[in-house]
């Protein structure tokens, strides 16, 4: 049981995070809350405020009426909320498909880009899906560079080399994602969130993502939003010491995480993929189509079989991660100093040794504190 592996005190965090991390023997998932069937002391119901987005706008964006939505709340940690999959039937998979093919387009930035040229690195798409189908059908084929991405960052981009982030390193944040965001934030409180940084990561079946706190906005007031896509994961939600221990708790597909107010810089982090069960290779939710014909206004539109046949393919090992973020408040610049270090939330392999150091920062982003 994790209870009897740790309780408070120095590097609680640590001993847990190594605990769901162990491959053998498997660890124990028996005190990991799953909202999905929510049936624990410590969970409570939140009401959201479905007042600010009509009905029409939040279903553009491929969402259910806020009034349908099931959020839960933590005692212990004002501020966080989580939403049980309030996605519409068949819209993942648009999602999934904007992660995938996408959001890794120049002039948005890879960690693939730390090591190779911009040359190498355009159409990750284009140059995956040939190869992924003959895999698909069996066959053994070196790994695609779709298949090497850890992370891809949107908005404000951040600076490997001075661990900051500035108007200078900027692109066009994606409109549909910038809406998406807006309209949950708006139901969780927070209206006129302006979404400025998105940080994606790409988790294959060893993949984790280090204990950290997301402290670099310039503005704290403004909540991390988190949007979840693919096979399930353990996250583990600490206090503002890493000597809190922390609670652990299942992010499914389709599942939202806002962490607002207290909870805003608390250390977190995902120790393990959760390996699908035997006969389940994909969850339900993600093999739904839209229920509706898409209109042109709609954001969320069909996605092509044949496109649908590659991210399918993709998500029965791996599982997708959105964290948007506001940067500076409303009216706020950038101090002409420019000196705030954007944590990069990236996920890397388990394995790495100390002879791959260097190539594990390019890939992750960070070096891996467990």
């Amino acid at each position: 049981m994790a209870a009897s592996i740790v309780e408070h005190g120095e590097d609680a965090f640590r001993k847990l995070f190594k605990f769901y991390k162990r491959r053998n023997p498997p660890p124990d998932y028996s005190e990991v809350l799953n909202f999905s069937k929510p049936c624990n002391d410590k969970v409570f119901a939140c009401e959201l405020n479905s007042t600010p987005i009509s009905e029409e706008d939040v279903s553009k964006a491929g969402l259910r009426p806020v009034k349908d939505w099931r959020a839960f709340g933590l005692h212990g940690y004002p501020g966080f909320i989580f939403i049980s999959n309030p996605f519409l039937p068949g819209s993942q998979q648009y999602w999934v498909k904007q992660c995938l093919k996408i959001y890794p387009q120049k002039p948005n930035v890879c960690n693939l880009d730390m090591h190779m040229s911009s040359v190498e690195t355009e159409n990750i798409w284009g140059k995956s899906i040939d190869v992924i189908r003959r895999k698909g059908c069996g066959k053994r084929e070196p790994k695609t560079l779709l298949e090497k991405l850890r992370w891809v960052t949107l908005g404000y981009h951040y600076d490997w080399n001075s661990k900051t982030y500035s108007p200078d390193h900027y692109t066009p944040f994606p409109k549909e994602l910038h809406s998406l965001s807006h309209k949950v934030a708006a139901a969780c409180g927070f209206p006129g969130f302006n979404a400025e940084a998105g940080i994606l990561n790409y988790y294959r079946a060893d993949s984790s993502l280090g204990i950290h706190v997301d402290e670099s906005e310039l503005d704290h007031t403004r909540p991390l939003l988190s949007f979840s896509f693919g096979q399930t994961a353990v996250f583990l939600l600490g206090g503002t010491n890493r000597e809190d221990r922390p609670t652990a708790m299942f992010m499914n597909s389709g599942d939202v995480m806002v962490m607002s107010g207290p909870s805003r810089l608390l250390y977190h982090a995902v120790p393990c993929i959760v390996p699908a069960p035997a006969g389940n290779v994909l969850p339900p939710c993600l093999g739904q189509r839209l229920e509706t014909e898409a209109q042109d206004d709609d954001i969320i539109q069909s996605v092509s079989e044949e496109d649908w046949d590659v991210c399918s393919w993709y998500l029965q090992t791996s599982r997708v991660n959105v964290t948007v973020r506001q940067v500076l408040a409303s009216g706020q610049t950038f101090p002409s100093s420019q000196a705030s270090h954007l944590s990069t939330d990236s996920c890397e392999k388990s394995e790495e040794g100390t002879q791959k150091n260097k190539k594990r920062k390019s890939e992750s982003g960070y070096e891996r504190d467990t």
